[in-house]
């Protein structure tokens, strides 16, 4: 990842998602420290130095805390959690909320949930919802009630093609992240032969779906399976008589650990490939041993890889360092505060205002189009060695 660094307007300006110092880019965003410093306008400064007021306002996570995919949720909420109190730091006379709602990743416990969002009048902006399923089932109602959310981790692609006024995503989707594992497994792995397997989920069989298609003839088995069993012998069977050089899997990290298990135990070797839903150390736990040689994917940044932002995540969170989507969870929530800090306090002048946001962030530059897909196309690849995730890279 290129780092760039940004012009410090004042000290308070640290809290700003106008101003992020030391910040990341993925390699299609191409932000330079010349273009970063133009984002430092004098309005900027001004906003900066003279501080900022308000009263009674807040911004939300929608997500799992809890449930088989509640690290992911965590990592998102650590995120945003950061943005804000460096905010409220910086700013005395505006000390903005983080309410949590948690919804375990649930599509059937979301929409209530965003109705609870909706009704508290002082949401001005949602750091979510964290999962494809779940933004399918509350984003109609969010939209309804003009309330702003951004995700930084729901990646199903078909999202952005609803019309929904209020949907930003804070990186890229899976048909960004479907072709460039397809990619990886061919050019990269050199896989003749593959195997493809999904969890039937909103985000796992789309995802899934797209990389089979991009695969085309290479796809010698497919199968789906029940996350919630225990049991997925039918389809490492299918796997093991197939015979493949690779095998992807769409779903997410704990299920992932148990298929991976598994595999191994019935002899399967071929390289196995998960997309984001994947990259959580819940999947090393799960697997075990049969974790080491996975490669994951992921359209989210290496949050680590930012020294300051890093920096700042362990001062706040003593010995830990940011994991899967906390960093664009940080930059979706200083979109949030850079509108609260211009004065937008109600939720139609925050929504208007992120219709012209174009700052740098800890990820990417950011900005989004009129779909609410955010600027650059990065796919990161990460393998597990010795027990732990480490970057390979972009993929090309």
């Amino acid at each position: 990842m290129k780092k760039s660094t940004l012009l410090r307007v004042s000290a308070i300006a640290v809290s700003l998602a106008f101003v992020t110092a030391a910040c990341g880019s993925d390699s299609d965003s191409s932000v330079t420290e010349d273009t970063v410093a133009s984002e430092v306008t004098e309005d900027t400064a001004a906003a900066a130095v003279d501080g900022v007021t308000c009263e009674g306002v807040s911004i939300a996570f929608f997500g799992a805390l809890s449930g088989d995919a509640g690290n992911l949720g965590k990592n998102i909420r650590a995120g945003a959690d950061l943005a804000v109190s460096e905010f409220n730091t910086a700013n005395p006379g505006c000390q903005v909320g983080l309410v949590d709602f948690d919804s375990q990743g649930d599509p059937a416990q979301a929409p209530a949930l965003a109705q609870k969002a909706i009704d508290d009048a002082g949401i001005l902006g949602i750091v979510g919802p964290a999962f494809s399923g779940e933004s399918k089932a509350a984003n109609p109602l969010f939209d309804a009630a003009g309330l702003a959310i951004i995700t930084p981790s729901a990646t199903n692609a078909d999202l952005n093609d609803n019309n929904w006024k209020v949907f930003h995503r804070a990186l890229a989707g899976d048909d960004k992240q479907g072709p460039a594992i397809a990619t990886y497994i061919q050019k990269t792995l050199a896989a003749a032969k593959v195997g493809v397997i999904d969890d039937a989920s909103e985000y796992g069989k789309g995802l899934a779906d797209i990389v089979k298609t991009t695969l085309g003839d290479a796809v010698v088995a497919s199968d789906s399976i029940d996350p919630k069993a225990a049991d997925f012998s039918a389809a490492v069977s299918k796997m093991k008589e197939a015979a493949p050089d690779a095998i992807f899997y769409g779903g997410y990290y704990a299920e992932a650990g148990k298929l991976a298990k598994q595999l191994r135990d019935a002899g399967v070797t071929a390289t196995l490939v998960f997309g984001d839903g994947v990259k959580d150390n819940g999947f090393i736990e799960a697997a075990g041993p049969a974790a080491d040689g996975s490669i994951i994917t992921c359209t989210c940044a290496d949050g680590a890889s930012n020294a300051e932002f890093a920096a700042a995540y362990t001062a706040k969170f003593p010995g830990e360092t940011p994991q899967t989507y906390g960093a664009e969870a940080y930059d979706a929530a200083k979109a949030f505060l850079a509108a609260i800090a211009a004065g937008k306090t109600d939720r139609a002048g925050v929504l208007e205002f992120l219709g012209t946001y174009d700052a740098a962030g800890v990820t990417k530059q950011i900005k989004w189009d009129e779909t609410g897909e955010v600027a650059g196309n990065a796919v990161y690849a990460y393998k597990v060695e010795a027990g732990a995730i480490a970057v390979i890279g972009l993929i090309e």
